[in-house]
């Protein structure tokens, strides 16, 4: 080991301090004094050559360089844990070979809600050795891509079309995903109704569509999710453009309408490192999600619509 190499301690270090915000927070986390946590940030900083944390009465928080520098350390980390886990796993007999460890997953709430439940169900029952965790992340600024990158994730289930991802990702499609026009079901001229919108609903795959409906206005109401624009609507309230995921068990007293072939679509898909993509857990739940996008393809909608489901265009 070089001068300038980090060790996993110190790797450990940076990542509690920024997690816990200041060095007696993250001495306590890692249940180690204040002078050795100090201590080991200012050898990180000067083997870096960068100021990591900027120090202050409230604590600490990273700098930019800090920011990246904690990203790479979660990053490196999980790497070492996975390399545990593959030399493990390669040990083992061809007949015993079975993947195993923690696989944290982010996913926007519809995914989370509809699609992750059997599909982990399926992943759980072949590999038992495999301990799922899911977190919800709204697909705003850098989204479920941005936990992967900051180390936080090791997959990432997100909307990939004019998405801009962080360097060093890989992505790829799984299934894509059509929007409808939705209102309170009987409404005799649904499209005066005013709009009803939410802030993750504004991806650059609806939005040359949108610009091309003269009959569609300015969001009158936001909502907080796509659950609330539901209850909205269900409410009265207006009518909304909704992916077809969203629409999952919305009641009877919504109608549920076609936009017709030139409907909008997006592509939802995951999002992971090049190091984890190879790792074998996260090629098992990718075979459970690609398993899951056929099976949408096949049906175009991941499970039955409740409500009414019109095939004409709106």
């Amino acid at each position: 080991m070089t001068d300038t190499d980090l060790a996993p301690h110190e790797l450990r270090i940076l990542v509690a301090v920024a997690d816990a915000g200041g060095f007696s927070a993250g001495a306590e986390v890692l249940d180690l004094t204040q002078s050795a946590v100090s201590h080991s940030v200012r050898g990180s900083e000067r083997k870096i050559g960068a100021v990591l944390f900027e120090r202050g009465r409230s604590g600490a928080r990273p700098t930019p360089a800090g920011e990246k520098a904690v990203a790479y350390a979660r990053r490196i980390l999980r790497l070492l844990d996975v390399f545990v886990a593959e030399v493990r796993e390669a040990a083992r007999s061809e007949t015993m070979q079975e993947p195993e460890g923690t696989l944290r997953i982010a996913a926007f709430r519809s995914i989370a809600l509809h699609v992750l439940p059997p599909v982990l169900q399926r992943l759980r029952a072949r590999y038992p050795r495999i301990e799922p965790q899911v977190r919800i992340v709204r697909e705003l600024g850098r989204g479920g891509a941005g936990e992967v990158a900051d180390g936080r994730s090791d997959l990432a289930i997100v909307t990939l079309d004019g998405a801009q991802l962080p360097a060093g990702l890989v992505a790829s499609g799984l299934f894509e995903e059509s929007y409808s026009l939705v209102h309170p079901a009987g409404h005799p001229a649904p499209r005066s109704l005013p709009l009803v919108d939410w802030a993750e609903n504004c991806g650059s795959y609806t939005r040359a569509w949108w610009e091309a409906q003269d009959w569609i206005p300015k969001a009158t109401i936001e909502a907080e999710d796509d659950g609330a624009v539901l209850s909205l609507v269900n409410g009265g309230h207006g009518m909304a453009i909704m992916p077809a995921l969203s629409l999952i068990g919305a009641p009877d007293s919504i109608e549920i309408t076609d936009l017709g072939p030139e409907r909008p679509t997006r592509r939802v898909g995951y999002v992971t490192t090049p190091e984890l993509a190879a790792s074998a857990a996260v090629r098992a739940l990718v075979r459970e999600l690609r398993a899951a996008g056929s099976a949408h393809h096949r049906h175009e909608e991941p499970a039955p619509l409740t409500g009414h489901h019109h095939a004409h265009s709106a």
